[in-house]
């Protein structure tokens, strides 16, 4: 369950934000998620609620956007959206091939996991404080 190795990671970065940041409280997190990444939201979710208890994450929204992968052509820069319903390549990606000219494919997304917005409280007046840092 590698969703829980990658929320205890979450996490912990985020708590550093928060440190850095002097901030009360973390009330967003807004994640970019890879569809090839092959992770169940749901477990990703599960597992930073309860690593988040008793912290300044604790009842924040992790709100998580899959996004599609792509591969291109590195010869006749064909490009294409990746549909891939069988999830064995998880393990590793099979050999692409363009089906223009026959030069092999290159993933380009689709793999990443990104924070890509936190909304935090300032600790003085309790306001809202967005941030866009990457951590």
């Amino acid at each position: 369950m590698h969703e829980l190795a990658i929320a205890t990671s979450l996490v912990e970065s985020l708590l550093e934000l928060v440190k850095k940041q002097s901030a009360s409280k973390v009330l967003e997190v807004h994640l970019s998620v890879g569809k090839l990444r092959v992770l169940s939201i749901d477990q990703l979710k599960f597992s930073y609620e309860i690593l988040s208890k008793g912290t300044a994450l604790e009842g924040s929204l992790l709100d998580v956007e899959e996004t599609p992968g792509y591969a291109r052509c590195t010869n006749c820069h064909y490009a294409e959206k990746l549909e891939i319903d069988d999830l064995s390549f998880h393990f590793s990606l099979p050999q692409m091939t363009c089906p223009q000219c026959g030069a092999n494919l290159i993933l380009e997304g689709g793999d990443e996991l990104l924070i890509t917005r936190v909304r935090m409280l300032a600790p003085s007046d309790g306001s809202a404080v967005p941030t866009n840092e990457l951590v």
